[in-house]
């Protein structure tokens, strides 16, 4: 991986950051002139606090107490010059949402990661909480088969003991052995701790920079 240290990182993601567009199909989204890291997860697993705490903002990603908030691919503009994108997915799992908006987010999900060549990584958010579920492992099984690479991040970490995220550490890697596009590391973090602040940051510039050379 290309060295990447938390003194460059820090330094972009607490720099310049502006919010491009919120796009509902393909047809929407800015030109693949970026790499892109994006940001997948169930609804309610503090997605939106996440990106805030990466950015050192407090309202960069809207957050709300109502799941399913996000609804389409919101996409945010790193340093300035633009050197890489957020891309801030719709929340998957919401059973109170109409089937209908159920099943156009997931046409708009699949599309987006079947079909932007620039997309280097997507960062599955996992609530520590109740760890990997079957909703989650769908998702899994969706980014295999769109061979996109991805990377586990515990959220909420400081809801939980920290003898239960060490044995989601020691347990996780025989699961995503058997998930081909699945990176073997994963991240632990609290955005109201700002635990695991500094090595997201570098890991979603480390992803951009690794595969393309900026």
């Amino acid at each position: 991986m290309t060295g990447i240290s938390p003194r460059e990182a820090n330094r972009l993601f607490t720099g310049p950051i502006a919010f491009v567009k919120s796009a509902p199909t393909m047809d929407d989204l800015p030109p693949a002139d970026l790499p892109e890291v994006a940001f997948a997860g169930r609804s309610n697993v503090g997605k939106s606090s996440l990106l805030n705490a990466l950015t050192a903002r407090k309202g960069l990603a809207r957050t709300s107490n109502t799941p399913g908030r996000t609804q389409l691919l919101n996409i945010f503009d790193v340093g300035e010059p633009a050197v890489l994108r957020l891309v801030d997915m719709p929340g998957y799992g919401y059973a109170e949402a109409p089937k209908k908006m159920v099943d156009a987010w997931k046409r708009a999900v699949f599309d987006y990661l079947r079909g932007r060549a620039n997309l280097k990584r997507v960062l599955l958010l996992i609530d520590s909480r109740r760890g990997i579920g079957k909703v989650d492992e769908d998702v899994m099984d969706m980014l295999d088969s769109a061979a996109v690479s991805y990377q586990i991040v515990l959220t909420k970490t400081d809801k939980v003991k920290e003898s239960w995220v060490s044995k989601l550490r020691e347990d996780l890697p025989a699961l995503l052995k058997r998930h081909p596009a699945s990176f073997p590391s994963l991240l632990a973090t609290s955005s109201e701790k700002n635990h695991g602040i500094e090595e997201l940051r570098t890991a979603v510039l480390g992803a951009a920079k690794d595969e393309a050379g900026i």
